[in-house]
């Protein structure tokens, strides 16, 4: 089993979503091929009702934990009640900002 489909086991068994997305987004950076090290979700679930935003990130961040101390080093979470999902249009998430480089400058020697 690979990293999106971990991650994809893990938010669907304990968020029970009505909607969810994982995108690898690894190839938009500065990575080996097959890096799996950056992702972006999209959870849709009625467990989100009482929570503020900052407590959702939180629970998705606890619940890949082992994925991000294992290797993955980006998440970008977008964390939404069935209500606010419906406000948005009921689309995807939001398209991610292109890579900034971080390591890709070139080193004279």
């Amino acid at each position: 089993m690979n990293r999106k489909q971990r991650i994809e086991q893990r938010l669907d068994s304990e968020l029970n979503p009505m909607h969810l997305e994982v995108t690898d987004e690894s190839h938009m950076h500065n990575v080996p091929p097959g890096a799996e090290s950056h992702f972006k979700v999209l959870v849709v679930s009625d467990a989100f009702d009482s929570e503020r935003l900052v407590g959702r990130h939180r629970r998705i961040n606890a619940l890949l934990n082992d994925e991000l101390s294992g290797g993955m080093h980006a998440l970008a979470i977008h964390a939404w009640t069935p209500q606010e999902w419906f406000e948005k249009g009921g689309g995807g998430a939001p398209e991610s900002p292109q890579c900034q480089g971080g390591t890709k400058k070139s080193v004279e020697t």
